[in-house]
């Protein structure tokens, strides 16, 4: 299973039109192929490892939440959304763009889509936190596949 953007290849940088410096909210167009026949959903996290401990003592932030995503998609378009929306770091559902802080170090920071094929629908509430995703993927995945950009405030 692989997960592509047509925005930015694997490690490279991510267009400052899907940052704060453009519209935060504008999600990259992401494709998705080699999904198992036999998933039922899928489910999709955005994170950042890299955020100051000053800020966020696990040192993470979530930026986008999916789940119950029909297992037959291979693409959600720019600015879209499908499935089931969970909360960002923000306490909100949606995208929300990298954002790194310019006064912390390190001021690049890595950003993680990782797709998941599962062998079932999350039995979860719109509004489910990473956490309660997470645990609740835990034995049902078929396969994984991880997208990661960079970026650094202007």
């Amino acid at each position: 299973m692989q997960i592509t953007s047509p925005a930015f290849e694997n490690g490279e940088r991510i267009p400052t039109k899907y940052t704060c410096d453009g519209d935060r909210l504008l999600s990259p167009e992401l494709t998705f192929t080699g999904v198992p026949e036999t998933a039922r959903s899928l489910a999709l996290i955005m994170d950042d490892p890299d955020v100051p401990k000053v800020l966020r003592p696990d040192g993470n932030f979530t930026h986008w939440v999916l789940f119950n995503i029909p297992p037959e998609t291979t693409s959600i378009p720019e600015g879209g959304t499908i499935g089931t929306a969970g909360v960002n770091g923000t306490g909100e559902t949606g995208y929300r763009g990298p954002c790194p802080p310019p006064e912390y170090e390190p001021t690049m920071h890595r950003y993680f889509f990782k797709l998941y094929a599962l062998d079932t629908k999350l039995d979860l509430p719109e509004g489910a936190t990473k956490e309660e995703v997470e645990a609740a993927i835990e034995g049902h995945a078929l396969a994984t596949a991880e997208l990661y950009g960079t970026y650094s405030r202007n």
